[in-house]
């Protein structure tokens, strides 16, 4: 994740859909692990929110980090949403590298009614070599291990050369431990993974009712 990217029409997307997915499962804690990098100068980040027809508030809250390109203003989230939730930060001004990655993933500690959002720059570790702008199998699956049955995972995934559909079936293949189903649209995809079926199955029918009013389509 790089603050140029705050904002843009993915963050429409990325905070619409997890302030819904947190109500809906009637969770308490919605905790972001920021897997920050620095910015590069691209033009990556510039597109406008309004892209993803996200509920007005949400647009307003997107333009906002558009402007300030401030992290924080997302714990303000619950409360432009009149929701009950609470918003958490994992290490949210330490630079993700490949140095400190595993004593970064080690203090992230799972609770029972969390959503936990692991935010990198370009999502699961590809075939061949991971690097800091990925999630790594080993790590998630380390995660997993320590979470409650309801803890949802869910990992921010950006368009590789496959169909999401084709990307998502191996994903899942690769995955050393838990179930997984997930939601995308247009260049952006969240693999919510968990270590019950049970959850996930409740994950992917929320993700069902999420697609009937947006531009979505459900994996699972």
């Amino acid at each position: 994740m790089k603050r140029q990217y705050l904002g843009d029409s993915k963050d429409s997307f990325k905070w619409d859909y997890h302030d819904y997915l947190v109500e809906a499962l009637a969770y308490d804690h919605l905790k972001i692990a920021w897997m920050m990098t620095p910015d590069d100068g691209g033009t990556h980040g510039a597109s406008a929110p309004e892209l993803f027809p996200a509920r007005p508030e949400i647009l307003r809250f997107c333009n906002r980090l558009r402007s300030t390109r401030d992290p924080a203003l997302v714990l303000g989230l619950p409360a432009i949403m009149g929701a009950k939730y609470r918003v958490s930060f994992h290490d949210p001004d330490e630079n993700k590298n490949d140095a400190n990655h595993r004593s970064w993933f080690s203090g992230i500690l799972p609770g029972s009614g969390q959503v936990i959002f692991l935010d990198p720059d370009n999502g699961f570790e590809p075939e061949r070599c991971g690097t800091d702008k990925h999630v790594r199998y080993a790590d998630l699956d380390g995660l997993i291990k320590l979470a409650p049955s309801d803890t949802v995972f869910s990992v921010f995934q950006h368009h590789r050369r496959k169909k999401f559909p084709d990307d998502f079936a191996r994903i899942r293949k690769r995955l050393l431990s838990g179930y997984a189903t997930a939601i995308y649209w247009h260049s952006l995809m969240f693999v919510n993974v968990a270590s019950s079926r049970k959850t996930i199955r409740q994950v992917e029918k929320i993700n069902r009712e999420y697609a009937k009013h947006r531009p979505v389509k459900v994996l699972a």
